[in-house]
């Protein structure tokens, strides 16, 4: 299995369970490593053979801006689902950092690894 990778696609939203944390837009800083077979675009050398990563940083950062959840939990895992609905993925890791979330720590965020086979066999 291949990988095409987006590193620190930072997005502007709000999310949060506090109220304060819901008044104003925060930074999330995401990290995606996408599974895929990348054979037949690099033998063709055409975009549309490959996975247009910039749609889906733009996917990623639409979905963000949009869901407004209270949970990094519920926002990784409906964006997991939709990168497996629009993009041909086999397999998925994301991770999302919310900066400033707690005090006097560096990083705070939630990682999830998924197979387009886990969507198929839960029913969604």
């Amino acid at each position: 299995m291949d990988t095409v990778f987006l590193q620190g696609l930072e997005v502007e939203a709000i999310i949060g369970v506090y109220g304060w944390e819901r008044q104003l837009p925060r930074p999330l800083i995401f990290d995606l490593a996408l599974g895929v077979n990348t054979r037949e675009a690099a033998s063709s050398d055409h975009v549309r053979d490959a996975v247009d990563y910039a749609a889906v940083a733009e996917r990623v950062s639409a979905i963000t801006r949009e869901l407004q959840p209270a949970l990094l939990e519920t926002l990784v895992e409906t964006i997991a689902r939709r990168l497996f609905d629009e993009f041909p993925i086999q397999q998925l890791q994301i991770s999302v950092n919310k900066p400033g979330a707690v005090a006097k720590v560096k990083a705070v965020g939630v990682r999830i690894e998924r197979r387009r086979e886990d969507y198929a066999a839960c029913g969604r």
